[in-house]
């Protein structure tokens, strides 16, 4: 049994103990639905008292997933890993973007790991996007959006990952990434 980090806060906002929601869930046989049927579930519980019952029913079925070892923090129901980190960035959504390729323009791989083929940007009102396919099958988006005045938001989604210890590595290699802008 793995115990998520974020009961204390689907406690919370559910107004349910994580007791409550184990003892409902087992009740209704979740330890052999999936995930899709578990989620369904914690939404028709949530739907007429909350105003986010989509996006809490999803924490409560992956937090309950990780108590019934089905799966662990950072891995998707498919069993891929994935992690993500985030920065804030002085300027313009453009100038985050160009900050960026700047940093990473010209290289052939990242982490020991080569591209699968050339990075890609694209852009629309909102945001500004740089993708990466690398070779091992894992997939890295920077999604960049505009904070405030002078401030971008940015964030790296480094997905189809194959174990907590690969995200673990991966964290550390963004993040360093991010100090270098």
């Amino acid at each position: 049994m793995t115990k998520a980090s974020n009961i204390e806060a689907i406690e919370r906002a559910t107004g349910t103990g994580w007791e409550n929601w184990v003892e409902f869930l087992d009740g209704l046989g979740g330890q052999d639905l999936p995930h899709k049927e578990i989620a369904r579930h914690a939404h028709e519980r949530l739907v007429e008292a909350h105003p986010n019952a989509g996006w809490w029913a999803q924490s409560v079925t992956v937090a309950y997933e990780q108590h019934i070892g089905r799966r662990q923090p950072g891995q998707n129901c498919d069993g891929d890993f994935q992690v993500g980190v985030s920065k804030t960035f002085n300027g313009s959504m453009d100038e985050a973007l160009e900050a960026w390729c700047a940093l990473v323009g010209g290289r052939e791989e990242f982490s020991g790991v080569p591209l699968e083929k050339e990075p890609a940007t694209s852009s629309t009102e909102k945001w500004r996007y740089w993708r990466a396919a690398l070779a091992d099958g894992s997939r890295v988006s920077l999604d960049i959006c505009q904070k405030a005045p002078g401030k971008a938001g940015m964030g790296i989604n480094h997905t189809k990952l194959d174990s907590a210890e690969a995200a673990e590595h991966w964290r550390a290699f963004w993040r360093g990434m991010f100090k270098d802008l």
